[in-house]
């Protein structure tokens, strides 16, 4: 079993950061793309920033100059670093990854729970 698990959401006022964590576990061989996606309520998933599988970096325009993704290969941990956050970024923060769980094994994208980001004041 593979389990995604985030951390380090909670409630910021417009201008704070906050820096969330996702650790993948489980039986894992291979991790080929990690992400992070939120959702804001009435709204559409979308992606937030990415690690691409040659190893560059994607940001929604929305977030760029402000977010930095980053990872830790040998921990299977992948952290976004969110400063000048403004109310728009309220949303659920889903970090994904895809994977294989064994050498000859197909690739899956696995998802975590979420963690709830609130920017107000």
């Amino acid at each position: 079993q593979v389990q995604i698990v985030e951390s380090g959401g909670g409630l910021v006022q417009p201008g704070g950061s906050l820096r969330l964590s996702c650790a993948a576990s489980g039986s894992i061989f291979s991790i080929y793309f990690m992400a992070w996606h939120r959702q804001a309520p009435g709204k559409q998933r979308e992606l937030v920033a990415a690690f691409t599988i040659g190893g560059s970096t994607n940001y929604a325009d929305s977030v760029k100059g402000r977010f930095t993704i980053s990872r830790d290969n040998a921990k299977n941990t992948l952290y976004l670093q969110m400063n000048s956050l403004k109310p728009e970024d309220t949303a659920v923060y889903y970090c994904n990854a895809e994977l294989r769980q064994t050498v000859d094994g197909a690739r899956f994208r696995y998802w975590g729970q979420g963690t709830q980001v609130t920017v107000s004041s």
